[in-house]
């Protein structure tokens, strides 16, 4: 099947790929540089590929060509680019480089907090709006009344400041280890379940089709 552009949306698997994979890789490359140094060797100065942190400048770089790929991948399948995966890239994208150019781990493990700090403004500015973005987001996955998405975009409002809190305690008194194991699997793990605690919600306010119709 494919979209109004006329491009076939990807396979789940293919997706699921396209938004882990980054961060598989990042995780990796963290723990294990030397396998990944061909191409770090060619990307990064030498001095960045020793000490220390030189697992996270190599993952660093690791993550941007990742993040780059997989959304011209998904431009590719779909003709279009999610908001939240696109956000995500040009966040990585400036504060990766910035990481490198500034050779400080800062900011990158700073990056989660500016970006769940975002999505959180953004989504109680919807609500203040009277607009709910989470629709937006979510690319109409679900169709929901609107007292429904109201309550939904204000938990994930709270959640993803939450997110950007935890994410600021662990990279300020953790080790990079510690912090890149809560950035993954951490955080995904965070995230899949706090989705599954709002199926009783989204349930609750699901609009049935003779209601959208």
């Amino acid at each position: 099947m494919k979209d109004h552009d006329g491009a076939a949306p990807p396979a789940p698997w293919l997706k699921l790929t396209l938004e882990l994979g980054p961060l598989i890789l990042f995780f990796f490359a963290n723990a294990r540089p030397k396998l990944f140094a061909p191409f770090a060797q060619r990307v990064l100065p030498a001095n960045l590929l020793v000490g220390p942190n030189a697992g996270l400048f190599t993952a660093t770089a690791v993550l941007i060509a990742a993040v780059i790929i997989a959304l011209g991948v998904s431009y590719l399948r779909t003709r279009r680019l999610p908001i939240m995966p696109l956000i995500t890239a040009v966040l990585v994208v400036i504060f990766g480089a910035l990481t490198i150019y500034f050779r400080d781990p800062r900011f990158i493990k700073m990056k989660p907090t500016i970006l769940y700090c975002a999505f959180a403004i953004a989504l109680f500015g919807g609500l203040i709006f009277d607009k709910p973005l989470l629709p937006i987001i979510l690319d109409n996955a679900m169709s929901l009344t609107e007292r429904g998405w109201r309550i939904l975009t204000l938990r994930w409002g709270i959640f993803f400041f939450a997110l950007a809190l935890a994410n600021e305690i662990v990279w300020r008194t953790q080790s990079t280890n510690v912090w890149v194991a809560f950035k993954f699997p951490g955080t995904v793990i965070i995230i899949f379940l706090f989705t599954i605690s709002q199926v009783p919600l989204m349930l609750r306010h699901e609009l049935k089709e003779e209601g959208a119709e």
